[in-house]
């Protein structure tokens, strides 16, 4: 090897052989199949598996990658040939290892650096699979009569004496491999990065040369090495005759070669990270500035989302397969965000809003609608995720983007949408405009009478809105709308205890029966605790106790009051003189410390009380029930109940899930209006899966 006084003279050499003419060569695809063989070819025991490492092998079966290994391979054979006979004819002739190198470059001069580095890699793959694939004991008649007429058998009988060099041999490889794959991705990385804000890009290109001719004096070593263990077998390497030759011939003087791409792999490694870092921060600032000005269209928006790299289908079609984005020119359109864990029960939801937004938007003078679904997490962070992707996206009529976001669209995502885990819908004007940071409370709330999803509209069915039951129950369940339209006294119950459950209903009933009024009960369970709810919901039926309703319905009614109190704090509209605001902070408050119940008389909520407060109101009934006469039944309870309330006011307390968005910085009691301690608390109710958010 050269002194390292030789070593600018080297790096000159080595730039003087670079003369690019944008040959088109598909590397990436390329050096996958290259990795594929040396997968096969290096194994530790030798044996050719039939499908090699999954993880390199998966390619395989992806007809992108194959047909643009064929359409290179057209073009690029006859060179990649020619560097494999270079390569054996040096080891034959005992050629200089760098004088080699220098001729492999100057053959490849109009070559991209990266090129001319994986070009050399096949050329040695194919002698050096070649090889292991016809040493192996095969069934196949005519590779074991061939293998016999090239000695093989003999020399894999004799290798056991050349252990040390094999193994040599196959960790120069696994170096040599390593670095092709940096030089690779440096080239893949988008042309984004070749700018001043990238600077380790630049630097990152200027490792380039070496690494390559480096890597490439290595593949020189190996396929002499391969080369003359064929021609001339194991017994060759005995002769130290023949190892003082040249030194460089044989493994005993690979050290320094296999130091060298360490010390190269290592330097990439660290540049490549800084690119990934100051590249994808400049792209999050480049998503950011486009939202805060004024887009020219909302394909731009679109792209810079979904395609920001603009080298594949842009999104898919259940029905049609692969459409070009273009198809939401001009468009409004939601933008469906969620991990893999959504319901079928909120797509079965959104079903029905995807259809009738398009019914809504009819004639050339209104603008379409359109949905997307983009995955709001990393794919590819188990074996099953990619195929739950494949089962949702098959299961949407709408939209759905590729299945690898880019981690700076994630990041925009979360920290400029606020996705937790929770599915969020963004909806975009047909400018690009974001015109809701997230539609889907006010769609939970409302359904399509909020269309068509602003934030406008969402702050108007706040203002016409009141506490009143139809907002807590709206098309959940109709027998509870005609006992609202018929003015009966109407009892909303939830809670896990049983026993409180069994004195509260048994309580309810008798005053109902003493006061002589049309009362009605349903239990509504809560918002967690799901085995112990369907407990409660079991004993319930059984025992007649009350109405109540199935799992999935009272979880759909949670998951709409949740939603009520999340689109008020992203309206910003949580303050102390909201009265409606306070009441469903209550009864939130509620179903996180034991047993609560609402009174109504038809559609008017007289009570919304905890269950330390209403059981006793109701047992005291003897202290109240003369004024039922005059005053009626809900104002007789309700004044008791209040007098009980004063007196007792449980603790209030509220659970934001770090999946579910945005999280208020304070909130006001709703008792007594003072600000509430923020605590950070962890739980578990023993059956349900906490879900993996990508960070």
């Amino acid at each position: 090897m050269m002194a390292m006084s030789d070593k600018d003279l080297m790096v000159k050499q080595v730039k003087e052989t670079h003369v690019p003419d944008d040959v088109k060569f598909a590397a990436e695809p390329v050096l996958k199949l290259v990795d594929h063989i040396f997968e096969l070819a290096t194994s530790t025991d030798k044996s050719i598996t039939l499908e090699g490492s999954p993880d390199v092998a998966r390619f395989m079966k992806d007809e992108t990658y194959i047909h643009s290994i064929e359409e290179t391979l057209k073009e690029s054979y006859l060179i990649i040939n020619r560097i494999s006979c270079m390569l054996s004819a040096n080891a034959l002739t005992w050629g200089d290892p760098h004088g080699t190198t220098l001729a492999i470059l100057n053959m490849l001069a109009t070559f991209s650096w990266e090129t001319k580095l994986v070009a050399t890699l096949a050329a040695f793959a194919f002698d050096y699979g070649k090889f292991w694939l016809l040493a192996q004991d095969s069934s196949n008649q005519l590779a074991r009569a061939i293998a016999t007429l090239k000695r093989l058998p003999t020399i894999k009988s004799q290798l056991g004496e050349l252990k040390s060099q094999v193994f040599t041999t196959e960790t120069l490889i696994q170096d040599m491999r390593s670095v092709a794959r940096s030089v690779v991705q440096i080239k893949e990385f988008p042309s984004s990065y070749m700018t001043d804000k990238v600077c380790a890009f630049s630097d990152a290109m200027a490792l380039l040369p070496m690494a390559v001719y480096w890597t490439i004096r290595s593949t020189v070593a190996c396929a002499s090495w391969i080369t003359k263990l064929t021609s001339f077998g194991p017994s060759y390497f005995s002769f130290p005759t023949h190892a003082e030759l040249n030194i460089s011939h044989t493994t005993e003087g690979w050290g320094p070669l296999g130091d060298k791409l360490k010390e190269i792999r290592t330097q990439l490694g660290d540049q490549i990270d800084l690119c990934r870092e100051q590249g994808e921060e400049t792209l999050y600032q480049n998503l950011e500035s486009l939202f805060k000005d004024d887009p020219p269209d909302n394909l731009t928006i679109l792209k810079a989302l979904i395609n920001p790299r603009g080298d594949f289908e842009n999104l898919h079609d259940r029905t049609k397969g692969k459409v070009d984005i273009d198809v939401l020119w001009s468009k409004n359109v939601l933008l469906l965000i969620s991990g893999l864990d959504i319901s079928e029960d909120k797509l079965s939801i959104l079903e029905k809003i995807h259809s009738e937004c398009k019914s809504h938007a009819t004639g050339p003078e209104i603008h379409q609608y359109e949905m997307v679904w983009i995955p709001g997490v990393d794919i590819n962070q188990t074996d099953q995720m990619p195929k739950r992707f494949k089962e949702l996206q098959s299961m949407m009529p709408w939209y759905t983007a590729p299945q690898n976001m880019e981690k700076w669209v994630i990041r925009f995502i979360k920290e400029k949408w606020h996705f937790r885990g929770k599915p969020i819908l963004v909806v975009l004007d047909p400018q690009g405009k974001v015109v809701c940071p997230n539609a889907i409370h006010m769609i939970w709330i409302w359904g399509m009478n909020a269309f068509p999803f602003t934030t406008e509209t969402e702050e108007a069915l706040w203002k016409a809105e009141l506490w009143r039951l139809e907002l807590l129950v709206n098309k959940i369940d109709k027998k509870i709308l005609d006992w609202i339209e018929d003015e009966k006294y109407i009892f909303l119950y939830g809670g896990d205890d049983i026993e409180w459950i069994r004195k509260f209903t048994a309580a309810a009933h008798q005053v109902a029966q003493a006061a002589r009024i049309p009362l009605e009960m349903v239990y509504v369970g809560k918002s967690n605790k799901r085995e112990q709810v369907q407990r409660a919901i079991d004993t319930i039926n059984d025992e007649k106790l009350s109405y109540t309703w199935q799992y999935l319905t009272l979880d759909w009614f949670w998951t709409r009051l949740e939603s009520m109190l999340s689109s008020k704090i992203q309206l910003g509209k949580v303050d102390e003189h909201d009265l409606l605001m306070q009441q469903l902070e209550r009864l939130l408050s509620f179903d996180k410390a034991g047993g609560w119940a609402i009174l109504s008389k038809g559609s008017s909520i007289v009570v919304n009380g905890h269950g330390t407060t209403v059981l006793p109101a109701l047992l005291e009934y003897d202290q109240w029930k003369e004024h039922v006469p005059t005053k009626g039944y809900d104002v007789a309870f309700k004044e008791h109940h209040d007098k009980i309330h004063d007196v007792t006011r449980p603790c209030c307390r509220f659970e934001f899930q770090s999946t579910g968005g945005r999280i208020p910085e304070s909130m006001r009691c709703p008792e007594c209006q003072r600000l509430m301690e923020k605590l950070t608390t962890f739980g578990c109710c023993h059956e349900e899966v906490i879900p993996t958010i990508s960070e």
